[in-house]
């Protein structure tokens, strides 16, 4: 078990995909990623996909332990603590975009501030998936969620939003609430830029229900009390039928991240199921704890760690550091590919670093 009393997998899992997150998003050279280290460029599925969504689930199945001490209640101290971290990671998540604003601007331009991104992503998901947890009735989440997904399936599908234009409603929300230079902007395939957020205001619907099933997990493992053959079982046999369901309606409904369909957060769920069922048979069940110790490190302070990856980023890329590093040492020894993938990784090492030095210390940054 993890410092906590949880499975320690649960840690490892949220750690692996933390790193996960840090090395896609930090190559050498966008102009040099191997393909399995890019996102779909429209519907599809690719490992990196997974990554982001992997976390989301982690922290629905977290969620479920968080709030056992208001006894899944909405009470004056749960919502105020529930909104008071929903607000503090939106505003990390801010800050992030302003600093690297800053850095790269300066104090100009703020007309063209990204206001979304991924720790607001999580931040909103948190909330409302909170606040559903403890006014829902946990033999309904599963209905809650199913109803949140085949809502937002329709909702897309009846305005004919399952493509990339400035026409998708999601695009429409954004620029309606936070204006067209405020948001993303994405690539068509002829190269033209238009504002499309993958973080949406509106797609968040989608990781709403993904959160709630990451919930529904964390009420199957407490339910399984500590056995954890039972959990393994349970776990793959949801896993599987998700997984299944989701390619099965993804004839209808595409697997498409930057929507963050509905299909998209079954197959994610059910492969995310399928890997926790692995990490557990590996971690707690043979007991082979050795190599996790690694991402145990980025699993135990996971939005602190992503939030100084950001940061890190920002100020090597700034001083010269990431470039020289990438081209002047690794693509001689690596070739640009090789020496791309070589800085991504040498990247999370860095970030470990800290991360390792947190947990030896016992030292938890909650945010």
């Amino acid at each position: 078990m993890a410092q906590s009393g949880r499975l320690l997998s649960l840690d490892v899992m949220r750690g692996i995909t933390i790193a996960g997150m840090i090395m896609v998003n930090n190559p050498g050279s966008w102009g040099y990623v191997y393909a399995p280290l890019r996102h779909a460029s429209w519907n599809g599925l690719t490992p990196t996909d997974l990554v982001f969504p992997f976390f989301m689930f982690i922290m629905g199945v977290s969620m479920f332990f968080s709030l056992r001490k208001y006894n899944f209640k909405l009470s004056g101290e749960s919502v105020t603590k529930v909104l008071k971290r929903t607000v503090l990671i939106f505003l990390v998540g801010f800050a992030l975009n302003l600093f690297g604003h800053l850095c790269y601007n300066g104090f100009s331009n703020f007309e063209n501030l990204r206001i979304l991104g991924v720790m607001q992503r999580l931040a909103l998901a948190y909330g409302i998936g909170s606040l559903i947890g403890l006014s829902v009735k946990h033999k309904y989440i599963l209905q809650t969620a199913a109803g949140i997904l085949l809502f937002y399936w329709i909702l897309l599908a009846a305005t004919g939003s399952q493509t990339l234009s400035e026409d998708n409603i999601i695009a429409i929300v954004d620029r309606a609430l936070f204006g067209n230079t405020h948001m993303y902007h994405d690539y068509l395939a002829d190269g033209t830029r238009i504002a499309f957020d993958p973080e949406g205001l509106l797609s968040c619907l989608g990781s709403i229900g993904h959160v709630l099933l990451g919930f529904y997990v964390g009420k199957m493992i407490l339910d399984c009390k500590k056995n954890n053959e039972l959990i393994i079982r349970n776990l793959f046999i949801f896993g599987t039928i998700i997984l299944f369901l989701g390619f099965l309606l993804s004839y209808g409904c595409p697997i498409n991240k930057k929507l963050w369909s509905s299909t998209f957060v079954l197959t994610t769920c059910g492969f995310g199921s399928l890997f926790l069922a692995l990490l557990i048979w590996i971690i707690d069940i043979n007991g082979k704890k050795k190599w996790s110790l690694f991402f145990e490190s980025f699993g135990i302070n996971p939005l602190y760690l992503y939030v100084q990856g950001d940061v890190f980023a920002v100020v090597l890329d700034k001083c010269g550091v990431t470039p020289y590093v990438y081209a002047d040492v690794l693509v001689p020894l690596f070739g640009n590919f090789g020496g791309s993938l070589a800085w991504a990784i040498l990247f999370v090492v860095l970030n470990w670093i800290p991360g390792y030095w947190l947990y030896k210390k016992r030292i938890y940054i909650k945010l």
